[in-house]
């Protein structure tokens, strides 16, 4: 089935802009209507494009949008925006807007993208998807704090005040866009006084990814932590194969019960040599405890060296797929394929351009939350354009560098040319612009 005209239209730059435009609508607006001087998804859409446009701080943009007409008639073409808000307002609005009203775009752009085929390279392992879940920082501060931040109460009686949140990305090995889902922040719940942790963010985000994608085959990758037994239950419960990091050190019966394994020849062990004479050595042994106080959850042990000169790597991995000489391989690079969370999602954001850890504005409820959704949505519309719009792609690949591709964008829409939408800016940037004599507005006066 080809994916219509359509459907490549609603993943362009302007279709996926369109499409927040909409969603950000529906959103309620519980200030007092009277009083409103700014709609609402105005608001949402100059945060959406402070982050589109990668500008490195609040005060950065609206201080370039607002000093020219010119380059503030641009954002509001390009981005569909009625009226820019001032830095000020846009946080005392975006403060009292509901994380969960802002969720729904991410399923929505997901949609979209599995609409058009770009999911299907994706897959792996009997067409079954990735998805790298980990958890990140973004946000630290020994004063600035919020109803939501968590405390640390330190032996000097200080507290130190954070925001984190659980990262849920679609990745595949091989391939070096990932496509993020709708995080979960790792924030103080409503009632609440003590700290949120990333296992009850995990739990809630497992309950909403289920709710948003029932019938997705989905193998989860997650790093050592996760290897325990509630979560693995938690993972069953919602329907989730995994591939999960296991470490000696932190599972002594596990590798204990190998290695006797191992030594009664109940061990599958073998060898593939690259014609580099790249070494890649497996052990495995299915349906083994994960530990002696769950000797009921049985899990498949995967461990791994990777053998090049006198370099040697090594993994270990538990999961709930089946272990054999013929998927070992496909199983180790889909198990080391869960770092694509950190460097193509987290590293991105915090040293590419996206400023993921700069404090755009705190507030007293969302706001920090609400900044940190607005980014990742705007993290989101950029991979899926990688993925697939040919435009975004060919334009990509003049330029080189994601870097240079953020400063021409952005070096468009602040210059004195009229810019009428993100079609427009990819073409002047891939083909170019037209020369045109400079026209002076002299002051006669």
């Amino acid at each position: 089935m080809k994916t219509s005209g359509k459907d490549r239209k609603r993943l362009s730059g302007d279709g996926l802009i369109e499409l927040l435009r909409q969603d950000f609508e529906k959103i309620p607006d519980h200030r007092q209507q009277g009083k409103v001087k700014f709609q609402l998804a105005d608001v949402l859409m100059a945060g959406y494009s402070m982050f589109s446009l990668k500008m490195s701080s609040l005060l950065q943009f609206t201080s370039e949008a607002g000093k020219d007409d010119t380059i503030s008639g641009n954002v509001r073409r390009v981005y569909g925006i009625d009226q820019l808000p001032s830095d000020t307002q846009m946080r005392e609005i975006l403060d009292l807007v509901e994380p969960t009203e802002i969720l729904p775009s991410f399923h929505h752009i997901f949609a979209q993208i599995q609409r058009g085929k770009g999911l299907e390279k994706f897959q792996v392992l009997d067409k079954h998807y990735l998805l790298s879940l980990d958890g990140t920082g973004y946000f630290s501060s020994d004063t600035i704090h919020c109803d939501c931040c968590q405390e640390k109460k330190h032996k000097s009686g200080e507290v130190s005040y954070s925001h984190a949140m659980l990262g849920a990305a679609i990745v595949c090995p091989g391939i070096k866009q990932v496509i993020p889902l709708a995080p979960e922040p790792i924030i103080k719940q409503d009632g609440e006084t003590k700290n949120d942790c990333e296992r009850n963010a995990a739990k809630r985000f497992l309950e909403g990814f289920r709710r948003n994608h029932p019938h997705l085959p989905t193998i989860i990758v997650e790093d050592g932590l996760a290897s325990n037994a509630p979560h693995i239950r938690e993972l069953q419960k919602h329907n989730c194969h995994y591939i999960l990091g296991a470490k000696d050190g932190d599972h002594r019966f596990l590798f204990n019960w190998i290695n006797h394994e191992d030594t009664m020849g109940n061990v599958e062990k073998f060898e593939i040599t690259d014609p580099d004479g790249t070494i890649h050595r497996f052990r495995c042994k299915n349906n083994v405890p994960l530990n002696e106080s769950n000797l009921d959850v049985e899990v498949n042990f995967l461990e791994y060296w990777q053998i090049k000169g006198d370099k040697t790597l090594h993994f270990s991995w538990v999961t709930d797929l089946d272990i054999n000489r013929k998927n070992a391989y496909k199983i180790m690079r889909c198990g080391r394929a869960r770092w694509k969370i950190e460097n193509e999602t987290f590293n991105t954001l915090k040293n590419r351009g996206y400023h993921f850890e700069h404090n755009y504005g705190h507030g007293n409820k969302n706001l920090s939350v609400n900044l940190a959704l607005l980014m990742m949505l705007a993290f989101l519309t950029d991979q899926a354009q990688e993925i697939c719009c040919r435009l975004f792609q060919k334009a990509l690949e003049k330029v080189e560098r994601k870097k240079y591709l953020w400063e021409r964008l952005r070096s468009l829409v602040c210059s004195a040319f009229l810019v009428n939408s993100w079609r427009d800016l990819l073409g002047a940037l891939l083909y170019g612009i037209e020369p045109q004599v400079m026209k002076v507005c002299w002051n006669t006066s």
